[in-house]
């Protein structure tokens, strides 16, 4: 040989078959994940090099997977680059509240007709897995069991549209469900589920629209002042 061929800095195996693309978008879904299950605090600030650290990722996927939540108003992004979870203010809480007042009564009256005993029986058990996270005093997984009782419903309505929008005020949400959760101090899981449950083994739809708008509503009006 007439030369030595100098090393080869290894590649990480996560790195090697996670091109660019791949890990953005594998960034922006865990990321968008924690953001909506309240794992991230109101007002609390991210820096792509500690996005790119906890994610194992350069700059580029952080930036994008950023670049994205921003547009879907699940982080902000300041003139001076700063980038965080958002403070809702009063007037952005009632905002997202109606929104949720009209989405979410309408995604389960057109659930209803296909609310057979087995989804009947699933939301009970998701319910039942509500209390397990109240009892351990898990303020992410109430939040993450919340939402799965919600989604489980409205997946039937077969209404993709509305249903993508509803997730988009959800993620918006998040961080401030997480300071509802603390207030609330619940010892059970929320009474309106119980109704929404009664609602939907009766056939009513009137009474389930009210349940569901109540249930989506009410916590959220106590963050106000």
């Amino acid at each position: 040989m007439t030369g030595s061929t100098p090393p080869v800095a290894p590649i990480s195996p996560a790195r090697a078959s996670d091109p660019t693309g791949a890990a953005h978008d594998r960034v922006y879904r865990q990321l968008r994940t924690r953001i909506l299950h309240g794992e991230i605090l109101p007002g609390e600030a991210l820096t792509l090099r500690g996005i790119g650290r906890d994610y194992g990722v350069s700059m580029t996927p952080a930036r994008e997977a950023v670049r994205r939540l921003v547009a879907e108003g699940a982080l902000t992004l300041s003139s001076s680059g700063r980038v965080a979870t958002p403070e809702l203010s009063d007037d952005r809480i009632e905002e997202l509240a109606s929104l949720r007042a009209m989405l979410e009564p309408e995604l389960a009256s057109r659930a209803l007709p296909r609310a057979h005993f087995a989804l009947i029986d699933r939301l009970e058990g998701i319910n039942h897995g509500v209390s397990q996270m109240i009892a351990r005093h898990d303020a992410s997984g109430y939040i993450r069991m919340n939402l799965e009782f919600h989604r489980a419903l409205y997946l039937r309505a077969q209404a993709p549209a509305i249903l993508a929008v509803t997730e988009t005020v959800w993620l918006q949400l998040g961080p401030t469900m997480r300071a509802l959760y603390g207030r609330l101090r619940r010892t059970e899981p929320p009474w309106h589920h119980k109704l929404i449950l009664a609602a939907l083994k009766a056939g009513d739809e009137p009474g389930l629209r009210l349940a569901v708008r109540t249930d989506v509503t009410q916590g959220l009006r106590m963050l106000k002042g």
